[in-house]
């Protein structure tokens, strides 16, 4: 069984690895919310204190222990249900989320683009937010940051709050690649047009619930298509949070039997994606 493999890979740090060894963020994060999705609270608060000792002053996470730079995986940490994680450390976590994006909409990268005669492209008219602080924005963490600031935005809401979220969103439409869908970052590529992948379509379509335009067929088009044809676990899991976030995840869909969930950030988010299915997401619930 998924969650009892996830209680048995527990780190005896209260972490948990990508597959063994060291403790990470982000498999720690994922495995605490399918705990308490699965009503383990004994694994996951061990999993917890893990995280919260790891929160930086600034009010991120970084990748793991031996980093001393927050990064994208702030944004998973800031998905952890606010009495758990701690008001203080969420706070500080929706904090560090509102203040980061792409260096591509700064002030700084702008005025040096207009210096040298470079127009401004029109994707980048609204920011997304980088893997790490200081580079380009990309679909991935952008659609997780999104995630997160609109569960606090539902709990309690804020003009600041919506403002970040509607341009993350925007940030995503503007990259959607023509034939539907997203991939890692741009639209075009040394001149020619992006291709999507699965899973950033899927996790776009998942920070895009409710809020897709008249863009959101096509988008899911691509996503019902990937999903005949997925054979990646991570990809499976995301496109059924996409697609059920639009409510049009296929009734009764079940994934292929041999689809091998090697990590344990696919075997967490496979829970999650189940119990999304049962009316019960913890991205969005």
């Amino acid at each position: 069984m998924p969650i009892e493999l996830l209680v048995s890979k527990q780190n005896p740090d209260g972490g948990w690895p990508y597959v063994r060894g060291t403790s990470w963020t982000e498999p720690s994060v994922y495995a605490v919310l399918a705990l308490l999705a699965s009503g383990k609270s004994s694994a996951a608060g061990r999993g917890l204190d893990w995280l919260r000792a790891r929160q930086l002053p600034d009010g991120g996470w970084p990748p793991g222990s031996e980093f001393d730079e927050s990064s994208w995986v702030t944004a998973l940490a800031a998905l952890l249900p606010r009495e758990r994680l701690g008001p203080e450390a969420h706070r500080r976590a929706v904090g560090w989320l509102l203040r980061t994006e792409g260096q591509e909409t700064s002030f700084s990268y702008r005025l040096r683009q207009w210096l040298l005669g470079n127009p401004q492209l029109p994707e980048n008219d609204f920011p997304g937010w980088p893997w790490l602080p200081g580079a380009a924005a990309w679909v991935g963490p952008t659609s997780l940051a999104i995630l997160a600031l609109d569960r606090e935005y539902r709990r309690e809401a804020s003009a600041e709050l919506k403002k970040r979220i509607d341009q993350g969103r925007r940030f995503l439409l503007r990259r959607m690649c023509l034939e539907g869908g997203w991939n890692h970052g741009s639209v075009r590529a040394l001149g020619y047009e992006s291709r999507p992948y699965p899973e950033t379509t899927g996790m776009a379509l998942a920070a895009l619930r409710g809020n897709g335009g008249p863009q959101a067929p096509r988008a899911i088009d691509a996503a019902r298509r990937f999903l005949r044809e997925c054979r990646s676990a991570d990809a499976c899991n995301w496109l059924r949070l996409g697609l059920l976030a639009h409510g049009e995840l296929p009734t009764g869909y079940v994934p292929p039997a041999d689809l091998a969930y090697r990590t344990l950030p696919e075997i967490s988010l496979n829970v999650l994606a189940v119990e999304a299915q049962k009316g019960r997401c913890c991205f969005w619930g």
